[in-house]
């Protein structure tokens, strides 16, 4: 039997450089699966079911919340996205690593559920450079943009709650800083423990 994969969380206020940084991450350090939201929006063209999000109907991801099987959910511009526990449970059992890119109120929530979760707030160098990047993308009005400055200021004020903080100020640095914290936390002993049983037993370990 497989030893218990490792489930990591990423959040960020906007703007912070978190799913670029959670691509590379991916890209470079094998093994982790990305966690697929579901949500009961159409799919927009282009988007894939399974690899995009799960889509679902309003009515059936309802029913979904009814059951308890979202470790949490949202209402995003009037439609509902959540992170099913379906989704990232069978994969833990499998061995697998997993990665949720969520905020810090989903954040909260899983880590009640699942204590041993790591999870890992993504910060910008400064206010001025997250400003700087928000604009830089040219996707948003201005009032948009003030909001989501507003927004940051609550996101910050809980990264206190995570267990690593990584300044994004340069890309690369902070890509190693995200692979060092998983190959690190992959060395933990009770994981290594149950990965290295046989080993462990045929030195003469515990």
């Amino acid at each position: 039997m497989s030893a218990r994969g490792l489930l990591l969380i990423v959040a960020a206020p906007s703007g912070a450089g978190k799913t670029s940084l959670v691509r590379a991450l991916l890209e470079r350090e094998p093994g982790i699966a990305l966690s697929v939201s579901y949500t009961s929006r159409p799919a927009r063209p282009g988007e894939v079911d399974g690899v995009d999000y799960h889509f679902v109907s309003r009515a059936e991801f309802e029913a979904m919340v009814e059951a308890g099987e979202f470790f949490e959910h949202f209402v995003v511009h009037g439609d509902l996205k959540g992170t099913a526990k379906r989704a990232v449970l069978p994969l833990l059992e499998a061995g697998r690593d997993v990665l949720l890119e969520i905020d810090w109120q989903g954040a909260r929530k899983v880590r009640e559920q699942v204590p041993e979760a790591r999870s890992i707030f993504i910060v910008p160098p400064s206010r001025a450079e997250l400003e700087r990047r928000l604009r830089h993308r040219a996707q948003d009005s201005e009032a948009t943009i003030q909001r989501r400055l507003a927004d940051s200021r609550v996101d910050l004020a809980h990264a206190g709650e995570f267990d690593y903080l990584v300044v994004n100020e340069d890309f690369e640095s902070a890509v190693a800083d995200l692979i060092a914290i998983v190959r690190a936390e992959r060395l933990r002993t009770p994981l290594q423990r149950a990965r290295l049983a046989g080993l462990l037993a045929e030195l003469g370990g515990t």
